[in-house]
């Protein structure tokens, strides 16, 4: 049965062309690049794109292992040795270390990475002027609720004085 192309469906429009069909497949895979080779643990995959989120990225997971060793060295193995806290903490930090590498630098987090990298150089940053005017905004508009609230306490705290509802007033 011959399908004529105004009748193809979308999923015969992305796969192998038809045999009477002497097209080109429309996508095809792209050819694996060195980087996606997956050579070895050690290896970065994708190399340069997304630096500065990928950098940043680690140095936090490195600041979170540095910090939940120091925790377990201070708080949890207090009760053992020295010796054995260090060796502990140590493993830990080595395992911490090994497992983060594994999570950042698998595939899906690779895209996730580059993928945020490239939409935060779209982002329209605001200028030192919005910016101060925006928090004069918030900061008057702050202290205008934190008046509104207290007038509306003391007001409150009156009438249910004068209500015999409470012995003392707003102020004593």
């Amino acid at each position: 049965m011959a399908v004529t192309k105004e009748k193809k469906m979308a999923s015969t429009a992305i796969t192998a062309p038809d045999d009477d069909d002497d097209r080109k497949p429309t996508r095809q895979s792209p050819p694996k690049s060195k980087d996606d080779a997956g050579e070895g643990f050690f290896t970065i995959r994708k190399r340069g794109q997304g630096y500065w989120t990928r950098m940043l990225t680690s140095l936090s997971a490195a600041v979170l292992v540095a910090l939940t060793a120091n925790f377990l060295y201070t708080d949890v193995l207090i009760s053992v040795s020295s010796r054995a806290r260090i060796i502990g903490v140590t493993v830990f930090v080595v395992v911490g270390s090994l497992f983060t590498w594994w999570l950042i630098n698998r595939q899906q987090s690779v895209e996730f990475l580059i993928a945020t990298d490239s939409e935060m150089k779209k982002v329209n940053w605001t200028t030192r002027e919005e910016l101060i005017g925006s928090t004069k905004v918030v900061i008057l508009f702050m202290f205008f609720i934190a008046f509104f609230l207290f007038a509306a306490d003391v007001i409150f705290g009156k009438l249910f004085q004068v209500l015999t509802i409470l012995k003392f007033g707003p102020f004593g």
